[in-house]
């Protein structure tokens, strides 16, 4: 009885060896070195491991030395993908990749090369080693310029959320874009922006010295803009025209803060010819300027144009008719208005009937004897049969 009792055991513990440890896992694991086009360690990349047969997919970081390494990974084919941050990633912006990679219940070495690959790629195509060292040249140059473009972006996006802020922080908008110019003297986007803070502040400045400085500021920005702009066509004509047009209508509008009048005027007149489509903006604006310098005629010759390249432009009228009446004269204790005043304050009731001068161009007309047409902005009842 007791043999047998031995027997069993000895049984028993035989079959338990026979079993696997409970927690053992069925896996690979999986290592690499990645490098880009110009040799250096593609450092902060991610690689994405993708298994073909149920589309599980492991995100794997490289370390500053371009390293990656897991535990875990099921053994299966898959498709590697290199990309060169988080970002690229989500653009779907890939460095390299390899199909097919077959993981095993071992290590696993897949490395990413990009020139050795393109080298290898361009000895099979007949590329010789000076059309190869171009090929890589352009390569880093695009690499750089991405990377410019986006510290540049980050500076515009600082100084945007500083200028927008309640109240707004123009300082520290104007040094971020500052750094911008810094960083790549080249992009006119960046003085044009530079020059609209510093127009902007302008205006919050109590010492006039400090005024007169910004202004200038802001004209040299605007001016490095247009200069920067007419020298790098778009290939997009009309797009080129109309980012043009609005450096020059802030370059004037900054002209205009700084009292350079007859500066102003000939810079929206660049504005008016530049951008055909947009000239009534800016000669709109070309008569506001003259009537503030008490020029009422030659303002009015401003705003005929801006009539002529819009003949909707209500305001446009309305200040015509102001500065007609400017001239008028008194015969007795009647208003005597030059031709076209009347006109002008109908016009613009019959355009904008309940626009926020409707009242003032009805009480003008009152006050000239005209008649004050009522029925504008009504609509007319229909008839009955």
């Amino acid at each position: 009885m007791k043999k047998y009792f031995v027997i069993l055991l000895f049984a028993i513990l035989v079959l338990g060896l026979c079993f696997p440890p409970a927690f053992a896992q069925a896996s690979g694991t999986v290592k690499g070195v990645c490098k880009d086009a110009q040799g250096n360690p593609v450092a902060d990349g991610v690689v994405i491991w993708a298994n073909q047969d149920n589309g599980q997919k492991y995100t794997l970081k490289t370390n500053k030395k371009g390293e990656y390494f897991s535990l875990g990974l099921t053994p299966g084919k898959y498709n590697v993908m290199l990309y060169k941050s988080a970002d690229d990633q989500k653009a779907g912006k890939e460095m390299d990749h390899v199909n097919g990679f077959v993981v095993k219940l071992d290590e696993n070495s897949v490395d990413f090369d990009v020139k050795k690959e393109q080298e290898d790629a361009a000895k099979g195509k007949g590329v010789s080693a000076e059309q190869l060292k171009q090929m890589q040249e352009q390569q880093a140059k695009v690499e750089k310029e991405k990377s410019t473009v986006g510290k540049l972006n980050d500076k515009l996006n600082a100084a945007r959320t500083a200028a927008e802020a309640n109240p707004p922080d123009y300082d520290t908008a104007i040094a971020a874009l500052t750094e911008a110019t810094q960083m790549d003297a080249t992009r006119d986007l960046i003085w044009f922006k530079l020059g609209d803070y510093y127009r902007l502040s302008a205006t919050k400045q109590t010492d006039p010295a400090e005024k007169q400085k910004r202004l200038d500021s802001a004209v040299e920005s605007y001016q490095k803009a247009v200069d920067l702009k007419k020298g790098t066509p778009d290939k997009d004509a009309a797009k080129q025209a109309q980012n043009l047009a609005a450096y020059y209508n802030n370059l004037a509008d900054a002209y205009y803060r700084a009292k350079k009048i007859d500066d102003a005027v000939k810079t929206y007149e660049l504005a008016a010819q530049t951008d055909p489509p947009s000239a009534a903006q800016a000669y709109f604006n070309i008569g506001a300027v003259l009537t503030n310098s008490g020029k009422p005629d030659e303002a009015n010759a401003a705003f005929d144009k801006c009539l002529a390249a819009d003949p909707n432009r209500a305001e446009a009228y309305y200040q015509k008719g102001l500065n007609l009446l400017g001239k008028a004269t008194l015969q007795g204790d009647k208003t005597i208005a030059p031709p076209g005043t009347a006109e002008a304050f109908q016009k613009y009731l019959e355009l904008s009937p309940t626009g926020p001068n409707a009242q003032s161009a009805k009480d003008l007309l009152t006050s000239i004897g005209a008649k004050v047409e009522t029925s504008y902005g009504t609509k007319k009842k229909s008839s009955k049969n």
